[in-house]
């Protein structure tokens, strides 16, 4: 009689909880695919070695191409940067592999070689000859190991607000992204990550913004919705979770960058500090122009568009110097 009781008590419990799995992916999936409907894709799609990329290319001159930080997408340079950029430059913004409306492809594991490998290919694809790469935050990661792993596909570097160095104490904000096993990714992408997301997203970009306030239209303009999509969350959990297992080894050939580079720190960034992810990059690369921008934080391109776009442009002379030369000849 005891022993009915408890598995008739076991029943109820599993039904319970696949019930509550049950609710959570169905929301999820509501959630997704309302913002499939508000914001779709903004630009093009390019298919490399498996991964399915999405971005946006205008304009016209030397190529500069864009990488956006984690848990982002290309919104994070179009919107901010592109309508102020100006002319002479051809401006190629790209959702990182899993990110945005970029797919992943399968047994990919986001490490940064493997990021870089596919830039590199897109690149190439593109018939993007040597261009400078922007990278923020964990963009400039990537932006690192193409400069280190592929020396002759580059002009230049530009890093905004770069992670650069391993960071020895997590924020206990972004702890939820370090999620080692990757069937715990999946669950959580699918179940309450979107849920989460939309009712902390933006006290999340309050700290990210920090000490400034994100911009009013940054969920719906700037993409941030898009961030709620599962694959998206999968990817940011992969990218938070595997990066440590390069970034250590690819900090120690930094001497080895030779083209022209470039870093802009916000002064006042609450995400990073200048003493582990600046200062220590001016010491490697010779040469390294490395801008301070007092009032600025985490995010200068929302911020301060003007001073990061006099930035780029500033490196991106120095970078294409000669091919300026050889076309006024």
């Amino acid at each position: 009689m005891l022993l009915t009781a408890l598995l008739w008590l076991l029943g109820a419990v599993v039904l319970a909880c696949l019930a509550i799995v049950g609710f959570f992916v169905f929301k999820t999936r509501r959630i997704a695919a309302w913002v499939e409907r508000t914001m779709p894709p903004a630009g093009k799609f390019i298919d490399i070695n498996g991964n399915r990329i999405h971005y946006v290319d205008i304009g016209e001159g030397p190529p500069i191409v864009f990488l956006h930080g984690l848990g982002a997408q290309l919104h994070h340079f179009t919107h901010p940067l592109f309508k102020v950029f100006g002319p002479g430059y051809r401006l190629i913004a790209l959702d990182r592999p899993g990110s945005g409306y970029s797919t992943r492809a399968r047994g990919s594991t986001g490490r940064l070689p493997e990021q870089a490998d596919i830039v590199c290919a897109f690149m190439e694809k593109l018939g993007l000859e040597k261009p400078v790469v922007v990278g923020h935050s964990l963009g400039g990661s990537v932006a690192l190991a193409i400069a280190v792993e592929h020396p002759d596909a580059i002009s230049g570097l530009v890093l905004l607000a770069a992670l650069t160095h391993k960071e020895v104490d997590l924020r206990l904000e972004f702890k939820a992204l370090f999620v080692s096993s990757p069937l715990k990714r999946f669950v959580l992408a699918h179940t309450i990550s979107a849920p989460a997301g939309l009712k902390y997203g933006m006290k999340t970009m309050g700290l990210i913004f920090a000490p400034h306030s994100p911009p009013e239209n940054y969920m719906t303009e700037n993409g941030g919705y898009i961030g709620l999509r599962p694959s998206h969350y999968y990817a940011s959990a992969t990218d938070f979770t595997v990066i440590e297992m390069d970034l250590p080894r690819l900090s120690e050939r930094y001497n080895e960058i030779k083209v022209p580079s470039g870093l802009l720190f916000g002064g006042v960034d609450p995400i990073i500090s200048l003493e582990v992810q600046g200062t220590p990059v001016k010491q490697k690369i010779e040469g390294l122009d490395l801008e301070i921008a007092e009032d600025l934080g985490h995010m200068p391109q929302f911020i301060g568009p003007e001073q990061v776009t006099a930035f780029i442009r500033r490196i991106a002379e120095r970078a294409f110097a000669d091919r300026v030369s050889a076309s006024n000849i």
